[in-house]
């Protein structure tokens, strides 16, 4: 159901939104486009909370806007940016400069909800639901507007989802006003904050694992084929989708999967989770 049937508040709140945008654009980080476009969304809608990042390939997401107390902010933002980024269907979404309005479930492989990350991190955030609007740059930056239902307010109904997805191109020509010059330095095109060489990162952004897979000299512990593996187990995929994706027999995956867990000395999904953390950063920041 539609928070607000009176018309008049919405306007009003969506013309103190474009002002706000308008601000933001001639005075970057004067702070008030983030909360005026939540006031315009909670005309249309409930929603919890609220957090905005922005994505460029594989570096970690600045937060442009949020709405949690620290103790939340820990999980929702600063444990996010530590390494679970990576794993997030939001995240691979954005790099692949989807413009539009998605719910997490959309987005999410088939095995996310059983995966390690999902027990692991994201069932820690207590959510029943996160949608989110996505709004490439020109810049390279993705930027994504997650709004956020928790367990005790239950998933948006259909008429909600279907109001906000009709508000989707407002949305994005808001956000592009408002932080259309928004930069993030991506490591992975080999070049620092000003033009300096950086170490190569992957190319795709979605190999989350490929820096992560060397030994103490430097050498590859795993083939190409098999990081592509590890970056969709991580992610949530099950072996029927990995071999859909991946042009291979559940068969064939399954083997991979074998020789993965005796390279990384490991003998479960599970292992591979931790590895992931321990090599990643994530456990820096519980």
């Amino acid at each position: 159901m539609v928070v607000s049937r009176d018309r008049t508040k919405p306007m009003a709140a969506l013309a103190a939104a474009i002002d706000a945008a308008r601000e933001e654009a001639e005075s970057p980080g004067c702070g008030r486009f983030g909360p005026a476009l939540l006031a315009w969304l909670s005309q249309i809608t409930h929603f919890d909370h609220s957090v905005t990042f922005a994505y460029r390939g594989i570096a970690r997401p600045p937060c442009l806007f949020e709405t949690f107390n620290p103790a939340e902010s820990h999980i929702f933002v600063a444990l996010y940016q530590e390494g679970p980024y990576r794993l997030d269907p939001f995240y691979q979404t954005a790099v692949e400069r989807r413009a539009g309005f998605w719910r997490m479930r959309e987005l999410a492989p088939d095995r996310f909800y059983a995966s390690e990350y999902f027990r692991t991190y994201y069932e820690k955030t207590g959510l029943a639901e996160e949608v989110g609007f996505f709004v490439p740059l020109e810049s390279g930056v993705t930027v994504v507007v997650s709004l956020m239902r928790l367990d005790k307010s239950k998933a948006f109904s259909a008429v909600q989802i279907r109001a906000l997805r009709e508000l989707s191109p407002v949305v994005l020509s808001l956000v592009r006003l408002a932080w259309g010059n928004i930069a993030v330095d991506d490591p992975s095109n080999g070049q620092g904050v000003n033009g300096d060489h950086t170490q190569s990162e992957p190319d795709n952004p979605s190999q989350i694992s490929a820096l992560l897979t060397t030994d103490e000299d430097g050498n590859p512990l795993l083939t190409p084929r098999e990081i592509e593996v590890v970056d969709l187990v991580l992610k949530g995929h099950s072996s029927d989708s990995i071999a859909a994706l991946l042009g291979m027999t559940p068969g064939t995956v399954k083997v991979h999967r074998r020789n993965i867990y005796r390279k990384l000395h490991i003998r479960s999904q599970a292992e591979l989770f931790a590895w992931f953390v321990a090599n990643s950063g994530m456990a820096k920041g519980e």
